[in-house]
């Protein structure tokens, strides 16, 4: 704990010339987001499987950080003396409501803590359940294509039916595609995946409740890691989304089949 509460002192030291008091809870948010971009490789891995689960990795990976920021603002030390504006960073929700009330000088810097908190969990609440229907979606379509594909080639004759398409065809490009780009799910998986993407999003709502309770510096950690994690999976989801409409631009120029499966890879 003392190489931890060190590394915070250090870096409030350096900005307390431009943040005079709130240095050490600026250097809180900026020890988090080095925590979060030390993570980052892992949360590409995890974005990879395109689960209602990715991240989770991550998160747990976090728990100890936070122990520690909670340990560091809970017992006696010198972190207990700063503030920002004006609460205590060592201070809890209860504890501003007994100095002033809601509205008071500590109550206050709470509320703002807490308003930001509702906005980034709507945010992500949005994403969530966004991407989940989409997932859904795109699940749904790949168990139809089979279908309609084999009633086409039924309708075309024996001689289309049975043929296989070329692998640098335009067909075989697409199927290739479309094959990587969505597995094939069952109904059940279908149903899972609806229920999970309609209630993990409401998840992130948990923040504030842990923010009511723990110390005002574990608050800030908790805002920064939560708005961390949506802006890297919006990110991501961008990046995969530009990926694909690359691929799928590939796909239409013939013997491109391969370089369009090299830019899907290759995107995240």
């Amino acid at each position: 704990m003392s190489v931890f509460t060190h590394l915070v002192v250090e870096l409030g030291r350096l900005l307390e010339p431009v943040l005079a008091e709130s240095a050490t809870a600026a250097a809180i948010v900026l020890f988090t987001m080095l925590v979060r971009l030390a993570l980052h490789p892992l949360s590409r891995a995890a974005f990879r499987g395109a689960t209602p689960l990715a991240g989770c990795l991550p998160l747990l990976l976090q728990l100890p950080v936070f122990f520690l920021m909670y340990q560091a603002f809970s017992s006696g030390g010198e972190l207990l003396s700063h503030r920002l504006f004006g609460a205590p960073l060592g201070s809890r929700w209860a504890d501003a409501l007994g100095e002033g009330g809601p509205f008071g000088a500590q109550g206050l810097v709470f509320l703002a803590l807490f308003g930001v908190i509702a906005v980034v969990a709507a945010w992500s609440a949005v994403r969530g359940r966004r991407s989940a229907a989409a997932a859904a979606a795109a699940a749904a379509d790949a168990a139809k294509k089979p279908v309609a594909a084999k009633k086409s080639a039924a309708a075309q004759g024996p001689a289309v039916g049975s043929g296989r398409a070329k692998p640098g065809s335009k067909a075989g490009a697409k199927a290739r595609a479309g094959a990587a780009a969505v597995p094939e799910l069952s109904a059940e998986q279908q149903e899972v995946m609806r229920k999970l993407g309609g209630v993990l999003p409401l998840l992130s709502f948990g923040t504030l409740v842990t923010a009511a309770v723990v110390p005002l510096a574990a608050g800030l950690y908790l805002l920064t890691t939560t708005a961390w994690a949506v802006a890297e999976r919006a990110w991501l989801e961008h990046r995969k989304a530009r990926a694909a409409a690359r691929g799928a631009a590939l796909a239409e120029t013939p013997g491109a089949g391969r370089a369009a499966d090299g830019a899907a890879r290759s995107s995240l």
